[in-house]
């Protein structure tokens, strides 16, 4: 029996046929970034329901993130030997159970784990969906694709808060888990029907497993020792030993992708000046999208007092901007360079940042929004100019391992974006709470004035001398932190801020080594 390749079901359902299987990858792609999205308002409340800070809660958006890293790696493997159709079914049967088993737990540990599970299945489906869009439209037409693959991934970001504030004001934190089930259930029908099986004149490929576990080893370590680093001190025995392990891992990693016959990376990809330059600048940009998102999130719920419905709100409006402005990017990546989009959104990308970082407790809610659009703006013209840069670079054969590491690149980013602007943001709370602490003395006026103040408030309550100092004290513990917790992200804000702006150093070189290096699908077609 002939396998449906795309060729068959092209013949089959004719010219539509790319956009039934362009909808059914991108239906998918939107629930798998809802659930890695949608989860970041749920983060003050999951630290209340299970009592921990952040260094434990925010594992529950760095776990997907760093799940979906290494299930980016698997996913050429396993759609180049059970075919697109299997892989998309039974990955997105797993993402179901996960989230079943995440909104019943018990523990905080299951609800990573199920975050963990659900990651991987995310990791597998983004390369998948790419290579499914370069498959079923011509290479004329695939800055236009790019543009419909950006407009998956980052358009749910927009709504994906709004939607799990309103789930938690409604119900609790737990229905957020469950908000991208109504597109994996339709997805899962129209992957059985449009989703090409694999191509039997193929022969299987052997997949580097002992690669795999060396990275998987290698982000997991460095992730909770960058994590728990600061609570548990840097010198300490388990912190030392996961920077060790991770560093160990990570260098025999990479000697495992030069010497094995069939590695996970293809590092030969970097001897080309574009896709190199590319990596880089996807890393940044991933670094900056999903830490920001995350936040956001806290940054308003924490500081500004927002509920989680507000929370979510407040990325809408970005999320509009999105939805008009990637076609719209999309079609001008048709036209251009593809370095030309990348610096343009990169400045604005990073300009956004930097007014967010002018923001504070009496922000209005309009006003931060705004910051938030002038960034997301930015943000809608790199994606698919630098998904078509870095591919257009390199041989067809080469274009699956190509698209998987620019998924990989963006989401190792936002996995380390997310655990390292926490330890920053911890950090430099730290550090202004120390500070402002070192000024409450008796001859500051303005404090002395406030816990007077305060403690005739509470002595209208009938509390003793004893109990009325100790609730004014407390209360100014607390303005002292928020105002810390505030300039805090003001600081780290600055940095991604100035990260974005140092991508646009390997954007610019992205147009240089195009100078040297001739664009593969154009001399394809014309030899």
């Amino acid at each position: 029996m002939t396998s449906e390749t795309v060729e068959v079901l092209t013949e089959r359902f004719g010219a539509h046929y790319r956009w039934w299987a362009s909808g059914t990858a991108l239906i998918a792609i939107i629930a798998m970034v809802l659930s890695a999205t949608s989860v970041t308002v749920a983060v003050p409340h999951i630290m209340g329901a299970f009592g921990v800070g952040q260094d434990r809660a925010q594992w529950v958006a760095t776990g997907y993130f760093a799940a979906m890293t290494a299930g980016m790696l698997l996913s050429v493997w396993l759609v180049r030997n059970f075919g697109a159709r299997v892989v998309l079914t039974a990955t997105l049967a797993a993402f179901t159970v996960a989230t079943f088993a995440g909104a019943a737990a018990a523990s905080l540990d299951v609800v990573i784990l199920s975050r963990i599970i659900q990651g991987a299945c995310g990791g597998l489906l983004q390369p998948l969906s790419m290579q499914i869009l370069f498959r079923v439209f011509p290479p004329e037409r695939r800055g236009t694709a790019m543009g419909l693959f950006g407009l998956g991934v980052v358009l749910a970001p927009g709504f994906g808060p709004a939607l799990g504030g309103l789930a938690i004001d409604i119900f609790d934190w737990r229905w957020v888990l469950l908000i991208p089930l109504p597109g994996v259930l339709a997805a899962l029908p129209l992957g059985l029907v449009f989703m090409p099986e694999r191509d039997d004149a193929g022969p299987r490929t052997t997949f580097d497993w002992q690669g795999f576990a060396l990275l998987v080893t290698a982000i997991v370590a460095l992730l909770d020792a960058l994590a728990s680093g600061p609570r548990l001190g840097w010198s300490s025995d388990r912190i030392v030993f996961e920077l060790v392990l991770g560093g160990v891992s990570a260098a025999a990693f990479i000697l495992r992708q030069v010497t094995a016959r069939s590695p996970l990376l293809d590092l030969s990809l970097f001897r080309n000046g574009r896709f190199a330059s590319a990596f880089v600048v996807g890393f940044i940009f991933g670094f900056g999208m999903f830490g920001s998102i995350y936040l956001i999130a806290v940054f308003v719920q924490t500081v500004q007092g927002y509920t989680a419905m507000r929370a979510g709100l407040l990325m809408v409006p970005a999320g509009l901007v999105m939805a008009v402005m990637f076609p719209v990017a999309g079609r001008i990546n048709d036209l251009v360079p593809a370095h030309w989009p990348i610096m343009f959104g990169l400045t604005v990308f990073g300009a956004g940042f930097l007014l967010m970082a002018t923001a504070d407790a009496d922000t209005p809610f309009w006003t931060f929004a705004l910051f938030i659009m002038v960034n997301r703006f930015g943000l809608s013209f790199v994606i698919p100019s630098l998904n078509t840069g870095s591919l257009k670079a390199l041989r067809p054969d080469q274009v699956p391992q190509g698209s998987g590491l620019v998924n990989f690149t963006r989401m190792l980013g936002g996995a380390c974006g997310i655990n390292l602007l926490v330890v920053l943001l911890e950090m430099r709370t730290s550090v202004f709470a120390e500070a402002f602490t070192a000024t409450q003395t008796a001859a500051n006026a303005a404090s002395m004035a406030m816990l007077k103040g305060v403690g005739r408030l509470v002595a209208a309550d009938g509390l003793g001398p004893g109990e009325v100092s100790a609730a004014a004290a407390h209360y100014l513990g607390e303005i002292m932190l928020a105002q810390a917790q505030a300039q805090a992200f003001q600081d780290v804000f600055v940095v991604i801020g100035l990260l974005a702006f140092a991508a646009l150093l390997p954007a610019f070189f992205m147009a240089r080594a195009g100078l040297r290096e001739p664009d593969a699908s154009a001399s394809l077609q014309s030899a």
